[in-house]
């Protein structure tokens, strides 16, 4: 699987939240090598909390194979998913996870813990983490440096 193409249609979807003025972050759900999934933040424009990238991209892809299950689908993502992210991940049974930047703060699938591959849990996922980091990464950072720079002129 080219895990940087998949990436970089994740990437075109952080885009998109980019410039609907939302917080950055792409989604992708791959099966068998095809793209049944996109999200993107739609947390501001839909005033939904639970609208995130992953979570709009994963409820795309279980309503093309009419199944919550996704055993053997891939999500790759352009920032390492929160917690309320990391838990529809394991609980809709998505296979690997592949993420580009780490979230130091919020980041529930290896730098504040790893929920997603947690014995505790019935189902496992495979984390693969650092795909495209540096362009993911610049994405977010460069969307909150502007904020803080907009509110400082305030």
């Amino acid at each position: 699987m080219d895990l940087d193409y998949f990436m970089n249609e994740a990437i075109i979807e952080a885009q998109k939240a980019l410039e609907s003025g939302e917080v950055p972050v792409g989604a992708v759900v791959v099966y068998n090598g095809e793209i049944i999934g996109r999200g993107h933040n739609y947390v501001e424009t839909s005033k939904h909390a639970i609208k995130h990238a992953e979570i709009v991209a994963i409820m795309q892809a279980e309503e093309h194979l009419n199944d919550w299950r996704l055993d053997g689908a891939y999500l790759f993502t352009t920032l390492e998913p929160c917690i309320m992210c990391a838990g529809a991940i394991i609980h809709s049974r998505i296979k690997t996870l592949v993420y580009g930047a780490k979230d130091t703060q919020r980041g529930f699938a290896g730098s504040i813990l790893n929920i997603v591959d947690d014995s505790i849990f019935n189902h496992r996922v495979e984390v693969i983490s650092g795909i495209k980091e540096i362009e993911c990464s610049k994405i977010i950072n460069d969307f909150f440096r502007s904020r803080r720079k907009s509110t400082n002129k305030r």
